[in-house]
């Protein structure tokens, strides 16, 4: 690949990622939007992880660095405010998904992610942990509670454990973070996913259908994508991650550049002058 392939790459994902100043994001819809847009986008990544990041978009340049110090900092600060007002509205799916990561999803693709990372309700009592079961229990009963309200109804006294159990749900699509509290001190409202996305959830969508869709999101606000970076992304493996791409280039939305390499098929009617 050639240096200038590579810089028309980047300025069709600085239009597609919102990573320029005149389009940076300032609000809770124009997050929403952002999310609609690119099909899902991390919450607080900065220029050293790829893909679409919120945090990015509000800086409004792609070589966005997150500071040590982001209480002082006003773009992670904004960032952060945004983060938490998208959630209480519910738009869009809010969560840490595959390996831990906080991200946005729009809602026409909740049952592609769910559909790779779900687990059915038939298949708990094997697939989730006990502390897992008994979280989930309680938010079936109650539908929405603070943490220190839940640990003490699970009856999961440690934090550290009751910590794991809901990463475990949220990676498993079973439970959403649904508001940030602040005072009398910091706390989140855990709610139950099919609460909001009901619908979505309750989709079917077969694995390959999932991979080729998610393949399609990414490669649509990334122009091309590189060897190994949708695994990177989205927290697939990377030989599903190459089905996802491969299905692409059956059905002629894209085209295999070299080995692992996939760029738009139509990207030259896409990319900036």
């Amino acid at each position: 690949m050639t240096n200038l392939l590579l810089d028309e790459i980047e300025a069709y994902r600085d239009t597609a990622w919102l990573r320029e100043p005149e389009s940076r994001v300032e609000s809770a819809l124009d997050a929403e939007r952002l999310v609609g847009r690119v099909g899902f986008c991390a919450a607080m990544t900065d220029a050293r992880r790829p893909g679409p990041s919120l945090y990015i978009a509000v800086a409004g340049r792609r070589d966005a660095h997150m500071p040590r110090n982001v209480q002082k900092d006003p773009e992670s600060s904004l960032t952060w405010r945004l983060k938490d007002e998208v959630m209480r509205r519910g738009r869009v799916y809010y969560a840490k998904l595959a390996r831990g990561r906080a991200t946005f999803v729009a809602p026409r693709l909740v049952p592609h992610f769910n559909a790779l990372w779900g687990v059915a309700r038939r298949r708990e009592s094997e697939m989730l942990s006990p502390d897992a079961r008994a979280v989930l229990k309680v938010l079936r009963s109650e539908w929405e509670m603070g943490t220190a309200d839940l640990r003490e109804a699970a009856r999961v006294s440690d934090r550290a454990r009751l910590t794991r159990a809901l990463d475990e749900l949220q990676r498993t699509m079973k439970v959403i973070p649904a508001e940030a509290l602040y005072e009398p001190w910091f706390t989140y409202i855990w709610t139950l996913a099919e609460g909001r996305f009901a619908t979505e959830l309750a989709k079917k969508v077969s694995r390959e259908d999932a991979l080729r869709e998610v393949a399609r999101a990414f490669l649509n606000g990334a122009g091309m994508t590189t060897r190994g970076e949708l695994a990177k992304v989205t927290g697939l493996s990377r030989p599903d991650a190459g089905l996802g791409n491969r299905a692409l280039v059956e059905e002629g939305y894209a085209v295999r550049v070299e080995v692992g390499v996939y760029r738009l098929s139509d990207f030259e009617k896409h990319a900036p002058e």
